[in-house]
């Protein structure tokens, strides 16, 4: 095992979540076709995937944590996008706080603020 290196989020509108991640992650996709977007986030990559078909509830039993400076100001970014709630921010030990909050396609989108976590060289 090398590490993490892809989330991927199922969406029913590849357009519209495309232009949402867009402006949520503000990044451009590096990778835009009909089948699949991908976006390179600092090295690692989130990934918009059409749903074959709609489910009616998607599970938040895996959570990918997306690493932040300012856990408020991005939380509440994400909200003013329109992603609606899922949990606020907290603090869960230490300085490390996590939040998330649930894209307009019902996807768990979480953030973390790790002041300790070094990327691997």
């Amino acid at each position: 095992m090398q590490g993490l290196r892809t989330t991927i989020y199922k969406v029913s509108n590849l357009s519209e979540a495309k232009s949402w991640y867009l402006k949520a992650f503000r990044k451009e996709p590096y990778f835009d076709e009909s089948f699949y977007v991908g976006f390179n986030i600092k090295g690692y990559e989130l990934g918009l995937l059409p749903e074959e078909k709609e489910t009616s509830k998607k599970t938040d039993n895996v959570l990918s944590y997306w690493g932040v400076e300012d856990i408020q100001k991005v939380y509440n970014h994400l909200i003013e996008l329109g992603a609606l709630e899922h949990e606020k921010p907290t603090n869960v030990g230490g300085k490390l706080m996590i939040a998330s909050v649930l894209d307009p396609w019902q996807n768990v989108i979480g953030i973390i603020f790790n002041p300790d976590f070094n990327l691997p060289k």
